[in-house]
Formats: structure tokens, sequence, C-alpha cells
């Protein structure tokens, strides 16, 4: 039975598709994962009484390492063969048990299984950093293919108006859209929806007048 029209599910998102998502029933996807940032991440959610629910634990800590559970997800991936089992034999030739090769281990089985669930007619849109985005585009090319692949978008984070007085590097002031679509010949673009304006007053930052806004498809 498929699950309830606004059903909000909490917790692992592999467990969450394997055992509740349909093949090609899913439109779009929008995937925001972390980014090693050293940072503990919660259910936050209460009981219908207010208590706090015993489901309320930290479902993950966003420093990846290589360990027994990185290390079956490899082999998991590995073993289903395929491009992908390719890309992750590669990328472990080349990182070897490294903090990202945890990453991207942990990251493949997810990305396969949201292509099983995705729609011929369907997008998927992947939110991540420049330390990983050059590794997961080719992971992304290996399961959606090379040619679904529609729009890499850089997405500015903020207006940098200098160097801060110890920096010893070019400040870091934008994030990665890897933008993908099931299939090239049955995906809609609305071209029409893609721009709409601020709201009224809106300035932009550092100046410069209005600009349009974006909003993606």
């Amino acid at each position: 039975m498929p699950p309830s029209p606004n059903l909000l599910f909490y917790g692992d998102n592999l467990k969450v598709l394997r055992e509740h998502g349909r093949g090609q029933s899913v439109g779009l996807v929008y995937l925001d994962p972390p980014f090693n940032s050293n940072e503990d991440y919660n259910v936050l959610f209460a009981e219908h009484d207010g208590t706090k629910s015993a489901a309320q634990i930290k479902v993950f800590t966003d420093t990846w390492r290589w360990d027994i559970v990185a290390a079956e997800a490899y082999d998991e991936t590995v073993i289903r063969g395929g491009k992908v089992s390719d890309a992750l034999r590669a990328f472990r030739m080349f990182l070897g048990t490294s903090n990202m090769m945890a990453y991207l281990a942990m990251m493949a089985p997810r990305l396969v299984e949201l292509h099983r669930v995705l729609k011929s007619n369907g997008s998927i849109y992947l939110h991540c950093d420049p330390t990983a985005s050059h590794y997961l585009k080719m992971l992304m090319d290996s399961i959606f293919g090379v040619q679904n692949c529609r729009r890499e978008v850089i997405w500015r984070s903020g207006w940098v108006s200098g160097f801060k007085s110890k920096a010893k590097n070019w400040v870091r002031n934008h994030d990665v859209l890897l933008y993908y679509v099931m299939d090239m010949n049955a995906f809609t673009f609305n071209k029409e929806l893609a721009y709409k304006p601020h709201e009224e007053g809106y300035e932009r930052r550092g100046g410069g007048g209005n600009s349009l806004g974006v909003a993606i498809e």
C-alpha cells in the first residue's frame, strides 16, 4: 500500500526509501546532505501530550569516518555492479579509506534508491559544497547518466565584502546545485516559472538595485 498523502517520515532516508518508496513514484527530489560540518543532527519532535519523544535521538553525526558501516555500504553497492560500482571502485583506488571515501560510500546507495523511485519525467537537485561536488557529480553521472545532467548551478551563499584579518585563502561564498533529470526525452522545464520578482521593497545586498528572484521549476 502506498504512503498516505502529506506523510512525513523521520529517520534514515535509505531505510525509508527501501521500505516505503515505490518505483517511479516521485516527481521531484531536493537533496541537501551534510557537508562534514562536525555537528550532531537530531530528530526534533514531541509526543501528542507534549513530552519528549523516545525517538528524539541523534540521527547522525556529520563527521564521516571510514569504519565498518562505511565499508559495508561500499561493499553492498560494489556487489550490485554497473557503472556506480565502477565509480566507487575508482574512488577507492584514488581516495583510499579517507573521510571523503566514507562520505561517498554512504551517499551512493541513497542516490541509487532515489534513481529507482524517480518518475521518468522527474528531476533531482543535489545541494553540495565545492569540497565534494566534483566527486558527487561523477557519482551522479554513473547513476543517472551523463546525458541527464542538465546543469551545475552555482549558488552564491552571501555577499562578501572582504577578507577576515587572519584569512589565508580566498573567501568561500558559494555552494553547488547538481541538477539531473531521469529521462532527457521526458522531463519538462517550465521556463515561465523560472523567474519571479522579489517582494516589494527588496534591495539587493551590496547595492546594484533590484533583481529577479529565482524559483526552481
